[in-house]
């Protein structure tokens, strides 16, 4: 399983949600890999900020490093979730369909948070993905935005918040695709982020929301 999470306009979640899949399938499936591309997950996750080189160094180094050289980047977070960090170094363009097999190779379900408005080498990445959630708001511009997007999802990930117009259907009709899964703001998640516990004390109703979309 390869699972690539991107939206079109900031404030989403997107690295929340993609924190909080890659530690669902972790528990189901006995094991999950997490790939930052947007530079997030480490804060998200509640782990230092890895020292060592990230994918943008593997990328940059191009031929001159294995392509399972990726694998020794891992970082562990606990509970058969690893960790690939984004790295330090400009994100190296044109090399996001090597990046994509690799990850497509994995036996473990991966996990990439492919950031906002993904381009270069994360909307590679994000176009090769057996499933590419949109996580977005019921909201007008967000909606406006991805339409505009040259990606298409193949699912959504919907995050409700009180005050909104716009309903799943609307979502469904707008973007042809179906809502994967919905998820409330709820300000247990951001205690969870705030307090670096995630991945350790994952809230029951994000967790029960995303089994849908793992």
């Amino acid at each position: 399983m390869f699972v690539a999470v991107w939206s079109a306009k900031g404030g989403a979640g997107t690295s929340v949600i993609a924190a909080a899949l890659a530690v669902v399938l972790a528990r189901r499936e006995g094991g999950a890999l997490a790939v930052d591309l947007a530079g997030d997950l480490p804060a998200v996750l509640g782990v230092p900020d890895p020292s060592a080189p990230g994918v943008a160094e593997w990328l940059a180094a191009g031929d001159e490093v294995a392509v399972d050289a990726l694998a020794r980047l891992e970082v562990d977070v606990g509970a058969g979730l690893a960790l690939v960090a984004r790295g330090e170094a400009d994100m190296c363009e044109g090399r996001g369909d090597v990046l994509a097999s690799v990850l497509a190779s994995e036996a473990r379900p991966v996990v990439v948070d492919c950031g906002t408005a993904p381009r270069g080498t994360s909307a590679q990445v994000a176009a090769a993905a057996t499933s590419s959630l949109l996580v977005t708001r019921p909201c007008y511009l967000a909606l406006r935005r991805a339409m505009a997007s040259t990606l298409r999802p193949t699912g959504v990930v919907l995050v409700h918040e009180d005050g909104r117009a716009l309903s799943r259907r609307d979502v469904e009709s707008v973007l042809a695709v179906p809502v994967r899964a919905e998820v409330r703001v709820d300000p247990a998640v951001a205690r969870a982020v705030d307090a670096g516990l995630l991945a350790g004390r994952l809230p029951r109703p994000l967790e029960r929301a995303l089994k849908a979309a793992a």
